[in-house]
């Protein structure tokens, strides 16, 4: 199938974009492979079927005109919902995992691949669609975010893990690592536990209407106690699937480039679902790289809400696929503040993922730690009386002495994008 094949079904009035340079150059030939999401592809030889992957992939950007989030809020995430919608995008391509595999395309035209328009729908922009604006959003005020702030790649992890548990069709176990540290114990005891529903009001298979006027945005912030909570773990089952989100920041301003051998080498994998995180200021899906330049898809772009109801129309779904090559950046342009996706669809992929990670090889600095685990936590006396003890304090260097230099070169801006700092 040829990329460039299908431009015409695009109406571009209907997109508008945030400021900075747009990229629609094809793609390079590279001296080396490009590796997209766990498939490796020549690009002179596989020109074609690398283009046509890339374009099978959710691509969830700004919308404007969809209903206002909280019934008075904002009726367009523009300049606020970048890292939002890169969550989106790569728990998207995770569902897609799930239920239509790696080897899914995209075919435009196709009314009659169900499980597709029925993963796709849980992303439209509106109140009812499980993983909506709407809901992450709303979810985000549980976080400490208000509406319309900024997310940072912890936070919208956080948030999805919040909300997956209503996914009853999906079943997915989403563990957020802490503190650069992977507990594989927590995530075993996590996928090897049932969800299944014990009370009668929860989301339905599609995670949209609850009935009798109830919605899943009615409980998903409600008190704890109250009965409608996320279901009760139920008898122990042979594996969940498993969505791991990896937070970390490998860097204070700029990233250090003894991650980026380590960072390719994640895009190698099988279980890839790719990093979120960005420029300075601006978000990313990354997908891929080849040769020094990391691939992603870019959420800065403007449309139209769209209604997925009547997906007869024709092309209704077009502009959830990009229609040109993904933008392109070297790595040392990455802010260090990102996160890392993996999906273990079973104990196996989960068994060989680690294996990668706890294999030292040469050349690849880890970005994060594997314990069976967590460890002890410190008592007062082994941290806090050795030093009352002491002759002489120690002589320390105050904190501000070491950064408030370099942060406040960097300035502090509320208005910008906020990555987490781990």
């Amino acid at each position: 199938m040829e990329y460039e094949s299908s431009l015409g079904l695009v109406n571009f009035s209907t997109f508008t974009y945030e400021s900075g340079p747009l990229e629609f150059e094809d793609f390079p030939i590279t001296k080396g492979p490009a590796y997209i999401l766990g498939q490796k592809y020549n690009t002179r030889e596989e020109r074609d079927d690398l283009k046509h992957d890339i374009k099978s992939r959710l691509w969830i950007t700004y919308r404007r005109g969809f209903p206002n989030i909280g019934g008075t809020g904002p009726s367009s995430d523009q300049g606020w919902g970048c890292m939002l919608r890169c969550g989106q995008m790569m728990l998207a391509h995770t569902l897609i995992l799930r239920h239509l595999g790696r080897g899914w395309r995209w075919k435009p035209y196709d009314v009659q691949d169900d499980k597709y328009w029925k993963i796709l729908k849980m992303f439209e922009d509106k109140k009812c669609a499980i993983y909506s604006i709407h809901q992450i959003a709303s979810m985000g005020e549980a976080e400490g975010k208000a509406i319309g702030q900024w997310f940072g790649p912890n936070t919208i992890a956080q948030v999805l893990k919040r909300i997956s548990v209503y996914d009853n069709w999906s079943d997915l176990a989403i563990h957020v690592a802490l503190d650069n540290v992977v507990i594989l114990d927590e995530i075993r005891s996590l996928c090897k536990t049932s969800a299944k529903p014990s009370t009668s009001q929860q989301p339905s298979e599609e995670g949209l209407d609850l009935g009798n006027n109830i919605h899943f945005s009615d409980f998903v912030n409600a008190d704890p106690s109250h009965k409608a909570g996320p279901p009760k773990p139920g008898p122990v089952v042979a594996w969940k699937p498993l969505l791991l989100i990896i937070p970390l920041r490998l860097g204070l301003t700029d990233i250090n480039p003894i991650y980026f051998e380590s960072l390719k080498k994640c895009f190698t994998l099988r279980q890839s679902v790719g990093i979120i995180g960005g420029k300075p200021n601006h978000a990313h899906w990354f997908i891929g790289y080849a040769d020094d330049e990391l691939y992603y898809l870019d959420p800065h772009t403007n449309q139209n809400v769209v209604d997925l109801e009547d997906r007869e129309r024709q092309a209704v779904d077009v502009s959830y696929h990009c229609s040109t090559p993904p933008s392109r950046m070297i790595f040392s342009k990455l802010d260090p503040s990102i996160a890392l996706g993996f999906y273990c669809k079973d104990e196996e992929d989960f068994n060989n993922w680690c294996q990668v990670f706890s294999s030292p090889v040469q050349g690849f600095r880890p970005m994060f730690e594997l314990r069976k685990e967590a460890p002890t936590a410190w008592s007062y006396e082994e941290v806090v009386a050795p030093v009352k003890k002491a002759k002489k304090p120690p002589q320390t260097t105050p904190f501000s002495d070491l950064f408030c230099d370099e942060v406040s070169s960097t300035g502090s801006n509320n208005d910008e994008e906020e990555f987490e700092f781990l």
